[in-house]
């Protein structure tokens, strides 16, 4: 009977986990070709694209104290690194002064800040094996809290009674991805890797139950910045207003692909207009 733990299996889940991670780090495109061509980053936000990137040069950290067995891990996290560090260079390019100041500071505060601590302190407090159960700890526990950022799409679903913003084939891929790292985790016994996607199948399978139970909803979609433009002309009022839900819609839509599986990319699906934020 062949056993899960054999080195073979876990080849096979760390290819399949690598190929369905790279096309969810492809799904923001439409949203930076759209960025590329307009000139502007309108009302997105640069905070999953930062998250992103610092998620995956974590994992990096964490595959170089592994040294076994961690191929995997390195040749997604690297791809992640490129795609994410090109995402963020076309936002830069393109976002306002205030934009740009926001981004930087997330970049410094993750980036050199966070992750320049969690290197520096578990080199001088740690070593061996301690280093690596540390760091993997730190791994597992980001992923944990990274993977409830798919509670603000389930409560928008169900607040709308409409699915328009989770689309089922990108939650089907995250589930699946969720599933292909527990699976690679769990058989080179590394559950650092494997528990924390645990929450992400979970909250997979929950929202392809409310895609389910919601499909056939209408748009009920009430933005507050929309009502805030009532004393405006009323022709002026619903260009803004417009504007400010179109860009909101594209965030929901695209939040789900931030959020991947552990051995891949994770990063924050609470997404909001940079504009209100900045």
């Amino acid at each position: 009977m062949a056993d899960i733990h054999d080195h073979g299996f876990s080849v096979c889940f760390g290819l399949l986990g690598n190929i369905l991670s790279f096309l969810v780090y492809l799904a923001p495109l439409p949203t930076f070709y759209r960025i590329f061509k307009k000139k502007s980053t309108e009302g997105f936000q640069s905070i999953p694209y930062s998250v992103a990137l610092f998620s995956a040069m974590l994992l990096l950290y964490y595959a170089s104290l592994k040294k076994h067995d961690a191929f995997m891990l390195i040749t997604i996290n690297s791809i992640g690194c490129c795609i994410e560090s090109i995402y963020l260079l076309l936002y830069m390019v393109y976002a306002t002064k205030s934009a740009r100041v926001y981004t930087t500071k997330l970049l410094i505060f993750f980036n050199f800040g966070a992750l320049g601590s969690i290197i520096l302190l578990t080199f001088l407090f740690s070593k061996g094996s301690i280093r690596i159960s540390v760091v993997g700890w730190i791994c597992a526990v980001f992923s944990v809290c990274v993977f409830a950022a798919p509670l603000s799409i389930i409560r928008l679903v169900i607040k709308t009674k409409t699915v328009e913003y989770m689309p089922f084939p990108l939650s089907f891929s995250l589930t699946l991805c969720a599933v292909t790292w527990f699976l690679y985790g769990f058989s080179l016994r590394d559950y650092y890797i494997a528990t924390p996607n645990i929450l992400g199948f979970i909250f997979g399978i929950t929202q392809m139950i409310l895609y389910l139970l919601y499909r056939g909803g209408q748009k009920e979609l009430i933005l507050p910045e929309i009502k805030a433009q009532e004393t405006l002309p009323e022709s002026k009022a619903k260009e803004q207003a417009n504007g400010v839900q179109l860009s909101t819609v594209n965030q929901h839509q695209e939040a789900p692909a931030m959020n991947n599986g552990v051995g891949g990319m994770i990063s924050s699906s609470q997404i909001v207009p940079s504009e209100t934020n900045v």
